[in-house]
């Protein structure tokens, strides 16, 4: 890895920053018109398919052994089926700005459970920094919705701060995947996250019985396409090329352009409460995040006294 980054690589971590940024909007318009079971069962098969061909164009296979599958279901369950689904049915009652930086939250569970209960990373002072400037963001968020006599968005709110529970839980169980290319689970648990969500789908949601609108299809597809599949893509080469510490950067850059995206576009509103939780959030994910020898004080040699020998 170079000193100084590409441009080209620098591009791509904007554009992945970008692309899960907007991933909270088009779930906002897909469940406009698209119950959030059939939206998401319609996102991992889709995405899961074109990483599918993605993988077979590098010439690799996923691994056909039970364990391995057994793997890829729990992996679904933490990491697409259920959070995708608990994010898309909140956003039928909360702004996608407020759905991405709650789901910031993710480094700081997972900062959490790893102390409670795996206990398989130190506890560094940066890292509880980041969890108290994390919480305290978080309640500002959702304390003054209640204070505000707005309990209805409570449990929505919930329900995305739960989908980041999922995704900090999957981070570690990811653990799992050592020696697979990394591309093999997110294709394997998506396919299978899928294969869990369609029968729910037609039980519940009849999608034949649905009438999307051309803009909740559209956000579909983008969804699937661009902030999924390639969204992978882009960040397995990044991991590669720049190292997985970089490529955290697009944290950093994610939930301010998420919520930019909803302002912009979804006409969003925000207020100073929801500016002021989100620096708080995002400043507790990098203090987490940045590696130990940013915060490392060097020490001044010590001053020496006489002559030298």
């Amino acid at each position: 890895m170079t000193k100084h980054l590409p441009a080209k690589e620098l591009g791509l971590l904007l554009l992945l920053a970008a692309l899960w940024g907007a991933a909270y909007s088009f779930i906002r318009i897909g469940v406009e018109t698209i119950p959030p079971i059939t939206l998401i069962s319609a996102r991992t098969f889709l995405a899961g398919s074109l990483l599918l061909v993605i993988l077979r164009l590098r010439k690799l296979s996923l691994p056909m052994d039970g364990l391995t599958w057994r793997r890829f279901c729990i992996q679904a369950c933490l990491n697409s089926a259920v959070p995708f689904t608990l994010i898309a049915w909140a956003e039928q009652h909360v702004n996608a700005g407020l759905a991405v930086i709650l789901n910031a939250l993710t480094p700081i569970f997972a900062f959490l459970i790893t102390a409670i209960f795996t206990r398989h990373e130190s506890v560094t002072l940066p890292k509880l920094l980041g969890v108290l400037l994390g919480i305290a963001g978080t309640c500002l968020i959702v304390g003054m919705s209640v204070l505000q006599d707005n309990s209805s968005q409570f449990l929505p709110q919930l329900a995305v701060m739960l989908a980041s529970v999922c995704y900090a839980m999957g981070a570690i169980f990811g653990r799992n995947f050592k020696g697979l290319d990394p591309m093999m689970p997110a294709a394997g648990s998506l396919i299978c996250g899928s294969m869990m969500l369609i029968p729910l789908s037609l039980v519940i949601d009849h999608p034949w019985t649905l009438n999307p609108s051309r803009q909740s299809m559209l956000a579909l597809v983008a969804l699937s396409v661009f902030s999924t599949a390639l969204a992978f893509a882009i960040y397995f080469r990044l991991v590669d090329t720049l190292g997985s510490i970089a490529t955290t950067a697009q944290a950093y850059l994610r939930v301010p352009i998420g919520v930019g995206i909803g302002i912009v576009f979804l006409h969003e509103q925000t207020s100073t409460t929801l500016l002021i939780g989100l620096v708080l959030v995002v400043a507790g994910v990098i203090a987490m995040t940045l590696p130990a020898s940013i915060w490392r004080i060097r020490r001044a040699p010590p001053l020496k006294t006489g002559s030298p020998h």
